[in-house]
C-alpha cells in the first residue's frame, strides 16, 4: 500500500511538471485600433473616444492600424508618421472647413485574415465640416466603411472583407528582420504533442516503480 501511494505520488508531480511546462496560450483581437496626434512630428497616442465621438480640430492627424492585438496596452501604432504637412500641405484651408490628415496602415500578412493580402498603406487628406467626427474625415477618404450592428468599426476602404474584431490564438509568429510569415496552424484545443509524450513518459515511470515494488515484495 505504501508502495502504492509512493507510485500515485510520483505520478502526479511528474503530471504537473508537464502541465506545468506546457505553453499557456494567450488570446488576441484582430481589429482596427484608433490614434490620434496633436500636429506634425507628434508620436501616435491611443484614442480614449470612438472616431464617431472625436472630432479633430483643424491640423491635426489621426490613424488607424489594423492588426491583432489583447487591449489598448499593446496595441500596433500606425507605421507611418503623424505628419500632418506631408499629407494636407497642399490642401488649401477654407472657410466653415477644417483639413484632417488621415492615414491608414492596412497592417501586415501576420494579421491579416486567412486568405486575404493586406492593401498598401496609404494617407489622405480629409476637408470636412468644422464640426466633423474623425469618423466622418474617414469616410470622406477611404469608403467603403463597414460597421457591426454594436457600431464597431470593422473595415476601411472594404479591408478585411468579413469578420469583426474576432478572437485568435497567440500561435502567429513574426521574424525579427525579413519578410513576416503567415500565421502557423492554430490549436485545435486538444493536448499538444508535447503534452501527449510528458503524460506518456509519466506513465512509463509510474509503469516502472509499480514493477519494482512488485520484484521487492517477491
Amino acid at each position: 500500500m505504501r508502495a502504492m501511494r509512493g507510485v500515485c505520488a510520483l505520478l502526479a508531480a511528474g503530471l504537473l511538471a508537464v502541465l506545468g511546462a506546457a505553453p499557456a496560450q494567450a488570446a488576441g483581437y484582430r481589429y482596427w485600433s484608433f490614434w490620434q496626434a496633436a500636429g506634425s512630428g507628434k508620436d501616435w497616442t491611443y484614442a480614449t473616444q470612438g472616431p464617431a465621438t472625436a472630432r479633430p480640430g483643424d491640423g491635426e492627424t489621426i490613424g488607424f492600424r489594423f492588426a491583432v492585438g489583447e487591449d489598448s496596452a499593446q496595441a500596433a501604432k500606425p507605421r507611418g508618421a503623424a505628419d500632418f504637412a506631408a499629407v494636407c500641405g497642399s490642401t488649401a484651408a477654407k472657410d466653415g472647413s477644417k483639413r484632417v490628415a488621415v492615414v491608414l496602415d492596412f497592417g501586415t500578412a501576420a494579421d491579416a485574415p486567412a486568405g486575404a493580402t493586406p492593401p498598401a498603406a496609404r494617407s489622405a487628406c480629409a476637408q470636412v465640416g468644422t464640426d466633423a467626427s474623425a469618423g466622418e474625415a474617414l469616410a470622406a477618404v477611404a469608403k467603403p466603411l463597414r460597421y457591426n450592428s454594436a457600431a464597431l468599426l470593422c473595415a476601411i476602404a472594404g479591408y478585411p472583407e468579413s469578420g469583426c474584431g474576432e478572437q485568435v490564438g497567440s500561435d502567429r509568429t513574426t521574424t525579427a528582420a525579413g519578410p513576416e510569415r503567415k500565421p502557423e496552424k492554430k490549436d485545435d484545443g486538444g493536448p499538444s504533442a508535447g503534452l501527449l509524450a510528458g503524460i506518456a513518459a509519466v506513465a512509463v515511470l509510474g509503469a516502472a516503480a509499480v514493477w519494482q515494488s512488485r520484484r521487492r515484495r517477491g
